[in-house]
C-alpha cells in the first residue's frame, strides 16, 4: 500500500519573499517534526511548486481520519509555539484540507507529484469514484509510481486555531495525487487523463499543478538525528 493510513491533511500556501527564509527554517526545524510526533500521525512530505499555485504543499498521513479530530491533534492546534504563530500569520492563499484516502494504487512514493483538484456533486460522486478506480492505475507507465484519491471532509477542513485557511465552495473537493520519478511523467498523465480528450467523464479540473519533493519525515525518523 503506497499510502499508509486512511487519513490525510493537505496544506498549501504562499508566503511573501520577505518572510520565506524564516518560513522554510520553521517548517524544516520545528513544524514537520512537531506534527509527525502527534499520536496517530505517521509521516509527512513537503513540496515546492514546479508549476503550481500555491507554491508550498505539505501532506500528512494519519492512521485514521479520526486522528485529525482527536484530543491530541486539537491540543497541538490550541498550543502553537510562538514561532508557529508568527509564520502562520504570514500564510497567503492557504488551503487546508482534511481528507479520507479512498483510492491508493501502486507501490512507493516519487520525487515529483501531480495534484489535480476535482469538484464532484452528490449526483456524480459515485460515478466519478468508479471511473477513478481505472484512471488511478499506474500500470506499467514509465515514471509513474503510485496514484491516489483524497476525498475532503468539509466539517474538518478550513481555518482553525489561528490558521488562516480559506473555506469556500470547494470544501468538498477531491484531490488526485500522482507520484512519479520526474515532473515530465506526472505532467503527461495529467494531460492524458484529466485535461485532454480522454478526461471523460470529468470536466476540466478546478486546478492542476506539479510539485517537487523537498523532504519527507516518518515517525520512525524522529529522535534518530
Amino acid at each position: 500500500m503506497p499510502l499508509i493510513g486512511k487519513g490525510m491533511l493537505l496544506t498549501s500556501m504562499n508566503i511573501d519573499e520577505a518572510n520565506e527564509a524564516d518560513f522554510n527554517r520553521w517548517y524544516d526545524r520545528e513544524h514537520l517534526e512537531e506534527r509527525v510526533a502527534i499520536e496517530g500521525f505517521l509521516e509527512a512530505r513537503r513540496y515546492v511548486a514546479h508549476a503550481a499555485n500555491p507554491k508550498y504543499l505539505s501532506l500528512y498521513s494519519t492512521q485514521t481520519l479520526d486522528v485529525l479530530d482527536s484530543p491530541a491533534y486539537r491540543k497541538a492546534l490550541a498550543n502553537q509555539t510562538e514561532w508557529s504563530k508568527r509564520n502562520m500569520a504570514h500564510f497567503k492563499n492557504m488551503l487546508r484540507v482534511v481528507a479520507r484516502i479512498t483510492i491508493s494504487r501502486g507501490t512507493g512514493r516519487g520525487a515529483a507529484l501531480g495534484l489535480v483538484r476535482l469538484r464532484p456533486t452528490a449526483d456524480n460522486a459515485g460515478a466519478w469514484r468508479d471511473a477513478l478506480q481505472e484512471k488511478l492505475a499506474p500500470g506499467t507507465r514509465d515514471g509513474i509510481i503510485s496514484m491516489h484519491l483524497l476525498e475532503s471532509e468539509p466539517e474538518l477542513s478550513g481555518a482553525t486555531a489561528g490558521i488562516p485557511a480559506e473555506r469556500n465552495e470547494g470544501a468538498r473537493d477531491w484531490f488526485v495525487l500522482i507520484d512519479g520519478t520526474h515532473v515530465g511523467a506526472v505532467s503527461a498523465v495529467i494531460a492524458e487523463r484529466f485535461t485532454g480528450p480522454a478526461s471523460a467523464p470529468f470536466p476540466l479540473p478546478v486546478s492542476v499543478g506539479t510539485y517537487c519533493l523537498m523532504w519527507d519525515l516518518a515517525k520512525s525518523d524522529i529522535g534518530q538525528g
